[in-house]
């Protein structure tokens, strides 16, 4: 098994977000890696999501992704794990391509988000691709799954 000596966990607010922040958490405890965390924010995933971006200025975006990452760095302070913060504004899958490369990670920790084959195709996901843009190893953490309606 290969040395983990940098870590970037990517964190984004979500359910899926928090588990990758946790279980990267714990990893970096025990094998004593340098960790960063990583929040991202992608303007047209927004709007598919159904949010209205347009008529937000570019400083509360920026002012968002900022309180996400300092959110992630203090439930990491709590649990007794020094960080480094990063923010980026973008395409994620490019974000965490460049940061990885730039930080020269050992591994990235992701959080898996369930969706249906459908809704892949509609949504233009193309999640794979980190796999074959990074050159280091990549966990994708999986949380408890939820029932429908839930």
């Amino acid at each position: 098994m290969p040395a983990f000596n940098r870590i970037l966990l990517c964190y984004d607010g979500s359910r899926e977000g928090q588990h990758a922040l946790a279980d990267g958490a714990r990893l970096a405890q025990n094998v004593g890696a340098q960790v960063h965390v990583l929040s991202v924010i992608d303007n047209p995933a927004w709007v598919q999501g159904g949010y209205i971006t347009c008529a937000l200025p570019a400083d509360a975006v920026s002012d968002s992704v900022k309180s996400v990452l300092e959110e992630g760095l203090n439930k990491l302070a709590v649990r007794g794990v020094h960080a480094t913060g990063h923010f980026a504004i973008g395409d994620p899958l490019d974000q965490i391509t460049l940061f990885a490369k730039d930080l020269n990670v050992d591994l990235i920790v992701v959080g898996h988000h369930r969706t249906s084959r459908l809704a892949r195709w509609w949504g233009g996901r193309t999640d794979g691709l980190l796999l074959d843009r990074v050159s280091c190893s990549v966990l994708v953490t999986m949380g408890p799954e939820q029932g429908p309606g839930m």
